[in-house]
C-alpha cells in the first residue's frame, strides 16, 4: 500500500507549470509554482508546519497547548492542519479586511477566529497584531506564533520550496518573482537560489499603501505611504525581521485593480484558480517585462487558491463596487 500517515506529508512537491497565454508579451519563458497543491491550498502550509515543528523541538510549544497567530488567513489554514494532526488548540486573530471565505474555512476546521479593525496603526491596542499577543500573554500554555519574525518562516522556503524550484528549472531560473507580506517566502527562496547562482534577480511584488519598496530604496520608513488597501496578502505597515532587503534586487508596486484583473485572467486563460496576491504577481511581471531576456526562465509564484476570494474577486457586484469592471 502506497499511502501518507497523515496530512501533512502530503505539503511540498507542488508544480511548476508554464504560462501560455496571459504572459505573452514577455518574450522569456515564463512558468508558475502552483502553491494551490498544498493539502491547505497555500504556500503558509510549509512555514507554518515548519514554524511549530522548531517550537515542539526548544519547548516553546507544549503538549496540548495553543497556537495563537495573527494572520490574513492562509498561515492560519496551515496552522490548523497542523493543530489537528498534532493535538493543539487554535486561536487566529485577523482583520476585517479579509475574506468571509477564509474565516467560514478556518472555523470549519476548528480554530477560535478572532477579526480586528484593519484602518488603524499597527501599534494600536486593537490592531490585530496587538490583539494576538495579548491573547497569547492572557492564555496558559500557549504559543505565540509571529509569522513575521519569527526565523523558522524564512527557514522553511530555504530548505524545500527554493530546493524545489531550483530541481524543477533543472538550475536554469533567471528571475523570481513573488509577492512579499511577512517576507519569508522571498527571503528564503531568494536566499538559496543566489547561493546556488549568484546572477539570479529577485523581484518582490508589493502593494499601493505599503511601505516596503520606499523603504528598500531610500532606507526610509515613511508612514505616509500607509493606506487601506484591498489586495490581500502582500504588503505591510511594518517591517517584519523576515524581510531580507538584501537578498531582494526590486520592489514594483502594483494597483488593486491590475491584482485582481489578473488574477481573473489567470483563471480564464490559464485554468488556474488562483488568489488575489497571485493576479499581483502577475501583473508585477508583466509591468517587470523589459528586465526579461529572451530564452531566460521566468518563475513566478502563486500563494494560494481562488477558493478564498469567491465573494470577492470572483463576484461581478464586488468588482464592479470597487470600480475594478
Amino acid at each position: 500500500m502506497k499511502y501518507y500517515k497523515n496530512i501533512l506529508e502530503k505539503i511540498g512537491d507542488t508544480p511548476l507549470i508554464k504560462l501560455n497565454k496571459v504572459c505573452k508579451s514577455i518574450d522569456s519563458n515564463v512558468f508558475v509554482k502552483v502553491e494551490s497543491f498544498n493539502p491547505g491550498n497555500s504556500v503558509k502550509d510549509r512555514m507554518a508546519v515548519k514554524m511549530i515543528e522548531d517550537a515542539e523541538k526548544d519547548g516553546r510549544l507544549k503538549p496540548g497547548g495553543t497556537i495563537v497567530e495573527g494572520t490574513s488567513g492562509n498561515t492560519g489554514m496551515g496552522l490548523a492542519l497542523a493543530a489537528i494532526v498534532k493535538g493543539y488548540k487554535l486561536i487566529c486573530v485577523s482583520n476585517d479586511k479579509q475574506s468571509k471565505e477564509k474565516f467560514d474555512i478556518l472555523r470549519a476546521m476548528g480554530a477560535e477566529v478572532v477579526v480586528c479593525p484593519t484602518n488603524v496603526e499597527a501599534d494600536d491596542p486593537r490592531s490585530y497584531y496587538s490583539v494576538s499577543k495579548r491573547i497569547s500573554e492572557e492564555t496558559k500554555n500557549s504559543w505565540y506564533v509571529n509569522q513575521y519574525d519569527n526565523p523558522s518562516n524564512t527557514t522553511a522556503h530555504y530548505e524545500s520550496t527554493g530546493p524545489e524550484i531550483w530541481k524543477q528549472t533543472n538550475g536554469k531560473i533567471d528571475h523570481f518573482v513573488v509577492g512579499v507580506g511577512t517576507g519569508g517566502t522571498i527571503s528564503g527562496v531568494g536566499k538559496y537560489l543566489k547561493k546556488m547562482k549568484p546572477s539570479v534577480k529577485i523581484w518582490g511584488i508589493d502593494t499601493y499603501g505599503s511601505v516596503f519598496k520606499k523603504y528598500h530604496e531610500t532606507g526610509i520608513f515613511d508612514e505616509k505611504e500607509i493606506y487601506p488597501y484591498s489586495t490581500e496578502g502582500i504588503g505591510e505597515d511594518i517591517l517584519p525581521n523576515n524581510v531580507d532587503f538584501e537578498v531582494i534586487d526590486h520592489f514594483e508596486k502594483v494597483t488593486d485593480k491590475d491584482a485582481a484583473l489578473y488574477t481573473r485572467k489567470l483563471a480564464r486563460e490559464e485554468g488556474i484558480f488562483a488568489g488575489n496576491s497571485c493576479g499581483a504577481a502577475i501583473a508585477g511581471m508583466i509591468q517587470l517585462k523589459s528586465n526579461f531576456k529572451k530564452g531566460q526562465v521566468v518563475v513566478a509564484l502563486l500563494h494560494d487558491s481562488g477558493s478564498r476570494y469567491i465573494g470577492k474577486i470572483y463576484n461581478d457586484d464586488w468588482m464592479k463596487e470597487k470600480g475594478f469592471i
